[in-house]
């Protein structure tokens, strides 16, 4: 009996317990690979009928290259690493795990928040340094009454949204895909971007990485915010304009960030951010929690499993517009 061969491209955990669980099956042959190059995907992969990836370059070059591929999953809510183009051309379903770390990245974009606004990180630095002064924090606001501006209100932004409402904050979005209607009935007020930028004491970026959101926070946006504003990036580092936020913290354009995310990751050692105190840097830590990890892996599996267990579509299909290419059911 011809087994159908799945292949996880590359993976960062203790283990593939999970994914292993879900895809024990008679016909299916799993491999586990750590792919880094395109090279080194396509002679892993270029047999296998589904593909489960985290950071290895899923790109044109690579899916012109596989021959039985029906599905490939990702590690994580967004897909830059896959040119869901290609896999469209080319009949291969794209399949991501989009709610599994909502509450985290909310829970995390508040802490940083919190953390920046009370000056949490400078004091406790202070502190250590054996500097016991209030006064090293100055100036602190008051929360309550102040503007959090949310760049994109997909379920995680929204999240936020209900935990910042007893704090007292005022919340404006951007998001031109979520109708105002939607936005105002979550309690929220729909602004332009400029507006956003201009009005908002806290801007918290949400949105996913895409070539249309690509340094979609650079100069122009950094050029109309407030001087006491501070920048939380949960979502992608390269969403924001590094070379610009630089600036705009250097020149004090704006007062601050907290950022999960950067350009290119790790934080090189020379870095300008890590010697500023007026910036948070954590490492790409929001999604994370045991439940959350846990949960990623499986549903990660699960879609595959959908493919080629089930003859379904995989629960969290990316591009949709694959599906006139297919026969698949609908998933149930």
């Amino acid at each position: 009996m011809k087994k159908w061969r799945v292949v996880v491209t590359d993976w960062e955990y203790e283990d593939l317990r999970y994914e292993q669980e879900v895809l024990h099956h008679d016909s299916i042959e799993f491999i586990a690979a750590q792919c880094r190059t395109e090279e080194e995907v396509i002679a892993v992969c270029r047999d296998a009928d589904a593909l489960i990836n985290q950071y290895a370059p899923i790109s044109a070059k690579v899916i012109a290259a596989l021959d039985n591929c029906k599905v490939i999953t990702r590690y994580g809510v967004g897909v830059d690493t896959i040119d869901t183009e290609a896999a469209t051309e080319k009949g291969i379903c794209v399949a991501n795990v989009p709610d599994y770390c909502k509450d985290e990245v909310a829970d995390h974009a508040l802490a940083l928040i919190l953390g920046w606004t009370r000056k949490v990180a400078l004091a406790n630095q202070y502190v250590k340094n054996g500097v016991w002064d209030f006064k090293v924090a100055k100036p602190i606001y008051r929360l309550r009454g102040r503007i959090l501006g949310l760049v994109g209100f997909g379920m995680i932004p929204q999240g936020l949204n209900e935990k910042v409402k007893p704090l007292g904050l005022e919340v404006i979005v951007y998001d031109p895909y979520v109708p105002e209607e939607t936005i105002r009935r979550k309690g929220a007020e729909s602004v332009t971007l400029d507006e956003l930028c201009k009005r908002a004491d806290i801007v918290s970026v949400h949105v996913p990485l895409t070539k249309s959101t690509a340094g979609m926070i650079g100069r122009d946006q950094f050029g109309q915010m407030k001087q006491e504003a501070v920048l939380i990036n949960t979502s992608r580092g390269p969403v924001v304009d590094e070379d610009a936020l630089v600036e705009a913290l250097s020149g004090g354009l704006i007062a601050g960030a907290a950022l999960d995310v950067l350009e290119k990751e790790p934080i090189r050692p020379d870095h300008p951010l890590l010697s500023m105190d007026h910036v948070i840097l954590t490492p790409h830590v929001a999604w994370y929690s045991e439940e959350s990890a846990a949960e990623l892996r499986i549903k990660a599996a699960m879609g595959v499993a959908d493919v080629l267990l089930r003859g379904a579509y995989p629960k969290y299909l990316v591009n949709k517009q694959v599906r006139p290419l297919l026969s698949l059911r609908d998933h149930t």
